[in-house]
């Protein structure tokens, strides 16, 4: 769920080690048309959205700071592209489940929050069980998300009858937001069976320009970004 937690070296840095990238400037877009995004149901209205952040089944347990409604927004390239997507999956009798799109800068702040709360552990056994919180920031949660920047997508592949109606998440080996090593999408401690559907997932996202980040098997961005300098912090409505 987090954005791409180590940064990523010039050669010409091998030796002096890295410059440190400045965080982006958040935009003062006050809803999404002002952003440039659109909603991706304007696009795929029957989409099959299960935005975590928006309800209580998420690892803080609580709405999430921002997401007044369970919506998915991105960037118009971000959105064509996964259309494109879905167009293909289709094809299969296969269909997409979103689970988050942009997020505001204020709901990174409540995941950062969170973590500091030593007392809050009342998800753990589902979403770090393998992990002290502490563990969690910087090496799971970032300060800085890419779903802020509106390109990036949180999701899986679900299978469905001859209809496309009946349709049933494939198993990946986790669920969404599960922080360790499992979920890594070429995990060894992953099925074979489970690492083939991982990799549907990502044959199918990288065919649009979608890049995945390899150590969330949901989690991708679309490659160039559009923008990624600016970050957004409007609510979901």
């Amino acid at each position: 769920m987090s954005g791409i937690r180590v940064l990523l070296c010039p050669l010409l840095f091998a030796v002096a080690g890295c410059a440190t990238t400045p965080p982006p400037t958040v935009s003062p877009a006050t809803d999404a048309e002002s952003a440039g995004m659109v909603d991706i149901q304007s696009l795929v209205p029957d989409i099959r959205l299960d935005i975590r952040y928006a309800g209580h089944h998420n690892f803080v347990g609580v709405p999430i700071d921002g997401y007044d409604a369970p919506r998915c927004y991105l960037l118009r390239p971000v959105a064509e592209a996964l259309q494109r997507v879905e167009k293909s999956l289709r094809t299969r009798h296969r269909r997409l489940q979103v689970f988050d799109c942009y997020r505001p800068v204020r709901a990174v702040q409540h995941f950062t929050r969170w973590v500091h709360d030593a007392q809050d552990q009342r998800n753990k056994a589902e979403f770090y069980p393998t992990l002290d919180k502490r563990q969690l920031m910087p090496g799971y949660i970032a300060e800085h998300s890419g779903h802020s920047r509106g390109a990036t997508i949180d999701l899986t592949v679900m299978q469905c009858d001859a209809s496309g109606n009946d349709c049933v998440p494939l198993d990946m080996g986790t669920g969404f937001d599960y922080f360790g090593e499992l979920a890594h999408t070429d995990s060894p401690n992953a099925t074979a069976a489970q690492r083939h559907n991982r990799h549907l997932l990502r044959d199918a996202m990288q065919a649009q320009g979608f890049g995945n980040y390899a150590d969330e098997w949901w989690h991708y961005t679309l490659r160039p970004e559009p923008d990624p300098r600016t970050a957004y912090d409007f609510p979901l409505r």
